[in-house]
């Protein structure tokens, strides 16, 4: 009984091994005549064209860096800068998104709270999303996050000459 459940075993391994070897049938946006090979889900290259990808693909540290987010080291480090003053509660440097906790500014009165997103690896006004929230869930003059907004790129700018300095 043993005997036979490890034949079993071995000849459902080697047939899952022989499988995962297989022609065009199991592979992702494949032309071969497999199941549903018109609606397996396929990939574009870089160039427009469709990539093949086979099972072992998974396996492999293969990035497309299309597929990664980035998010530009000066505009990370002078949001840190300009707004020191609040607690972080939290940062996130693979989708650009950092989110503090209410702070008094110095020299102000009204206790505000940031969350910032980066959203491009340019050193670009478009790159940078924020939005202050007053104590209280209160309302924030666009004058003011502009001029948040103003001041982090400014010090962005600073550090980028910094280190073209180097």
């Amino acid at each position: 009984m043993i005997a036979r459940a490890a034949r079993l075993t071995i000849a459902t391994t080697l047939c899952a091994g022989l499988a995962a070897c297989g022609g065009d049938s199991l592979r992702f946006g494949g032309s071969g005549g497999g199941r549903n090979s018109n609606t397996e889900p396929t990939a574009l290259a870089g160039d427009g064209e469709r990539a093949e990808s086979t099972i072992w693909d998974l396996f492999g540290n293969r990035e497309n860096p299309n597929y990664t987010v980035g998010v530009n080291k000066y505009l990370w480090n002078a949001s840190l800068d300009v707004l020191n003053f609040l607690p972080i509660q939290s940062v996130d440097p693979y989708t650009g998104v950092i989110v503090t906790g209410y702070g008094t500014p110095p020299g102000g009165g009204r206790s505000y709270r940031a969350t910032i997103k980066i959203s491009d690896p340019a050193l670009d006004a478009r790159s940078l999303k924020l939005a202050l929230q007053g104590s209280g869930g209160g309302a924030v003059e666009p004058g003011t996050v502009r001029a948040v907004e103003d001041a982090i790129l400014t010090r962005a700018r600073q550090l980028r000459q910094q280190d073209a300095k180097l």
